[in-house]
């Protein structure tokens, strides 16, 4: 009996040890992404994710303008049209997506509304349609686009905005909260 309680005790004392041990890896705490990298996932995940609604909604015909359309100022051949090319576009939204992020992370990070993360979708929406029209040459004038893929690329843009400032708004806001909580000495590890 004696035995068994001197064991216990030798792997209690093992244990206390192996909490306070920073070099063993069951204490190491993860290291957090800094927020730029936060900032360039949520854009390469925007990017990837509404780029890849948008193809669902040409499928559907609710939209009249492809996805892959982003090749068209310099690619030749006809892979754009398929399964590579579909697969190369979303990967190239994602990445066009970052800058998109990094501009919002820039100006626009200290709002906390979804509103300015929308306003922001109309603006970038209204740059594609209105400033970088002439690049694309099969996309009509904004004046002889039907009226659902207005409506439907204005739906997807809106969400796009909101997607990528509320997550950058909602993550600056959680640091910033932190960081307070850190500096009144609440936050104990």
């Amino acid at each position: 009996m004696a035995e068994q309680k001197g064991q216990h005790e030798k792997v209690q004392a093992g244990t206390e040890e192996s909490k306070e041990n920073p070099r063993l890896e069951q204490n190491q705490s993860e290291k957090p992404l800094s927020f730029t990298a936060m900032v360039v996932v949520t854009g390469f995940t925007a990017g990837m994710l509404w780029s890849g609604i948008a193809y669902i909604c040409y499928f559907f015909s609710f939209t009249k303008i492809e996805p892959n359309i982003i090749f068209e100022p310099w690619a030749v051949g006809n892979w754009v049209d398929k399964w590579i090319g579909i697969v190369l576009s979303i990967v190239a939204y994602g990445v066009i997506s970052i800058g998109v992020a990094l501009i919002y992370y820039g100006l626009l990070r200290k709002f906390k509304s979804m509103w300015v993360g929308a306003a922001y979708g109309i603006a970038l929406y209204l740059a594609f349609f209105l400033v970088l029209n002439p690049l694309f040459p099969s996309i009509k004038s904004f004046t002889a686009i039907d009226y659902h893929t207005l409506i439907t690329t204005f739906c997807l843009y809106i969400l796009y905005g909101v997607f990528i400032g509320y997550s950058i708004s909602y993550e600056e806001n959680e640091l910033r909260h932190q960081d307070e909580k850190e500096k009144s000495g609440e936050v104990s590890h």
